[in-house]
């Protein structure tokens, strides 16, 4: 009898723990805060019932001219989207400036009125935690992609998933990507 309640009080806890555990206690991307290009928090859980675009982005980047259409999707889809960019310097040394210098580059060259974020790595052991989580299909349940080079993009659904990410080729304005929108 002894033996049978050890078994049926380690059976309990492992059930205990299992529901506890990440694949049923999921975290998703309105668990996080991240800082704002002017120094401000933004808790992503703010955002919850809209659509989140997050894009690595990079000033002197062959991608850069993606901006004009970030701003134009942000435009388009605001009461259901919202664009988030990551201003990055991990590829090919493309954002090499200071949250001034990029706020300003990305306002006066493209008209950018959606938020970006400070400055972050994205890639590798120092990566932002967010980065960490969009990029470990462990925890996100969703993908393994990692950021290869600028403007990447991660679509989040309404409850903080992730519904897909698009390469940096993949223009915000595709059909491939505003039919998921």
């Amino acid at each position: 009898m002894k033996q049978i309640s050890t078994l049926i009080l380690a059976f309990s806890s492992f059930i205990v723990m299992a529901f506890s555990y990440n694949k049923f206690n999921t975290k998703t991307v309105h668990d996080f805060t991240i800082k704002t290009i002017n120094g401000t928090e933004l808790n992503l859980s703010t955002l919850k019932g809209k659509k989140i675009l997050i894009v690595n982005v990079a000033s002197e980047c062959g991608y850069t001219p993606q901006y004009k259409n970030l701003q134009l999707l942000s435009e388009k889809y605001k009461d259901k989207l919202v664009v988030l960019g990551f201003p990055s310097n991990d590829f090919g040394a493309q954002e090499p400036g200071t949250n001034t210098e990029i706020q300003t580059f990305c306002t006066k060259n493209y008209g950018v009125t959606f938020p970006i974020m400070d400055k972050i790595t994205v890639v590798g052991k120092n990566a932002h935690p967010l980065y960490l989580y969009l990029s470990n299909k462990e925890l996100n349940g969703v993908t393994e992609k990692v950021p290869n080079w600028n403007f990447c993009k991660y679509l989040i659904d309404e409850n903080g998933k992730i519904i897909q990410f698009f390469p940096s080729k993949i223009d915000p304005l595709s059909e491939e990507l505003t039919k998921l929108i």
